[in-house]
């Protein structure tokens, strides 16, 4: 399985025991904005409790509908939940503006010339678009909560009872055996 640690691209000034997995194969994305901009349907799902039917007729033996157990089941959102993501508070638009020129300062040197091209193409559009549904924007980062670390952008489509997320991506793809920081491998 490939997880997609999206935090690799931020220089970190202390060390890390373990990168933020924001994203695996397990869930498909459609490329938008030239390819700058991720986006995933996330789903609400159960998680917790379970329902185990053992053929048992309660009401037979003394039972009634509530026989006293805690019912430990929670909604959640799947990508949250599985890649353990906290949300943030909101930004405006002059932090976020602060965030993508940050961002994009921050990867551009990574990049290889025809990859750089590319992005500075791609991500004024994907800065447009995420910019038109910021009053709509939830935001996440990882677990590890680092200032410095990619930001997950999540918001409801017209109607829709899911979220989406989008998910600047432009970093590399690793196996879930490998965590790397400043181009070299800390796990």
């Amino acid at each position: 399985m490939l997880v997609y640690h999206l935090n690799e691209i931020w220089p970190l000034s202390f060390p890390r025991k373990r990168c933020d997995e924001l994203l695996s194969d397990s869930f498909p994305y459609k490329e938008i904005e030239n390819g700058i901009l991720w986006e995933v349907e996330g789903k609400w799902v159960v998680k917790g409790a379970l329902d185990v039917d053992i053929g048992a007729n309660p009401s037979a033996e003394g039972g009634g509908e509530d026989e006293g157990v805690d019912d430990q089941a929670v909604k959640v959102v799947d990508i949250i939940d599985t890649f353990r993501l906290q949300e943030q508070p909101p930004f405006d638009k002059k932090q976020f503006v602060a965030y993508i020129k940050r961002y994009i300062k921050n990867l551009t040197p990574k990049l290889d010339e025809t990859q750089q091209e590319a992005f500075k193409k791609g991500v004024e559009g994907a800065t447009k678009y995420l910019l038109s549904k910021l009053k709509d924007l939830q935001f996440f980062v990882g677990e590890g909560m680092h200032d410095d670390g990619s930001v997950v952008f999540a918001y409801y489509k017209d109607g829709a009872t899911n979220p989406t997320f989008c998910i600047l991506p432009t970093v590399s793809r690793r196996s879930n055996a490998e965590c790397w920081q400043d181009g070299k491998k800390i796990s």
